[in-house]
C-alpha cells in the first residue's frame, strides 16, 4: 500500500486495480468510489479501450481473444491517463459490446482528485504502469474467478454455460497465466485471501479520504 502525500487539484491520484477476470477488482473499485463519492472519485475501465472486433466476433466469443494484450488500445489508454495526470479532462472511448465496435461518441471525464483504473491487463504494459501512483492486485483462486465469470456472462450477457467454459479454458486461463498472473509482481498490495477484502477496502478508503 503506497497511499502517501497529499492530493492537489492539479495532480489527481491514480490507483491501478488489477487481477484476473472475476477476481473482485471491479467490486473493490466500485466500493471505493461509493465510499469516497462520485464527485471525488471516478473509475476508468480497461474494457472501454478494446479495439474494434466487429469483423471477428461471433455470438459466443470464440473467434475473439479479449484476454490478450493485443485486443486493447493501450496507446489510447496512456494518452487518456496522461491527460488525467496533468489535471486535464479526458475523452474516454466507449466500446459497444453489442456490435463489438468503438462508438463514435466519447465519455468526458472531468478532473477529480482520485481516479481508479480497473482492468485485468493494466499492469502488463510498462508505459501504463508508470502512470499509477499505487497498484493493487487481487490474486483470487481460479475456481472462484471462473464461477463468478460464469454467473455474470450467463445472467448479464446471455452467454451459454458451455460457451463460457470453453472460452475460459481456451483463452481466459492461458492469457491469465501468461500475462495477468505475472503482472502481480508490480503491485504494492496483493490481496490473496477473500477474507482480506473488507480490511483492505477499509484501509484504502481511509488512506485516500485522508489525502483529499
Amino acid at each position: 500500500m503506497r497511499v502517501t502525500g497529499s492530493i492537489k487539484r492539479n495532480r489527481p491520484y491514480i490507483l491501478g486495480v488489477a487481477g484476473g477476470s472475476g477476481s473482485g477488482k471491479t467490486y473493490f473499485a466500485s466500493a471505493v468510489q461509493r465510499a469516497l463519492g462520485e464527485s471525488v472519485c471516478a473509475i476508468v475501465y480497461q474494457d472501454s479501450f478494446y479495439i474494434d472486433q466487429s469483423a471477428k466476433f461471433d455470438f459466443d466469443g470464440g473467434a475473439v481473444n479479449f484476454d490478450h494484450p493485443d485486443s486493447l488500445d493501450f496507446a489510447l489508454l496512456v494518452k487518456c491517463l496522461s491527460k488525467i495526470k496533468n489535471a486535464e479532462e479526458a475523452e474516454l472511448p466507449i466500446y459497444d459490446f453489442h456490435s463489438h465496435s468503438r462508438s463514435a461518441k466519447t465519455l468526458r471525464l472531468p478532473v477529480k482528485p482520485v481516479i481508479l483504473v480497473d482492468g485485468t491487463l493494466i499492469f502488463h504494459p510498462p508505459e501504463v504502469r508508470a502512470l499509477f501512483d499505487d497498484l493493487i492486485f487481487f490474486d483470487t483462486p481460479e475456481a472462484l474467478r471462473f464461477q463468478r465469470r460464469l454467473e455474470r456472462d450467463v445472467k448479464e450477457r446471455g452467454r451459454t454455460a458451455e460457451g463460457v467454459r470453453k472460452q475460459f479454458e481456451s483463452q481466459v486461463k492461458p492469457m491469465h497465466d501468461k500475462f495477468v498472473e505475472p503482472s502481480k509482481r508490480f503491485a504494492n498490495t496483493t490481496v490473496v485471501d477473500v477474507g482480506q477484502f473488507d480490511d483492505v477496502l477499509a484501509r484504502y478508503t481511509k488512506a485516500l479520504r485522508d489525502l483529499i
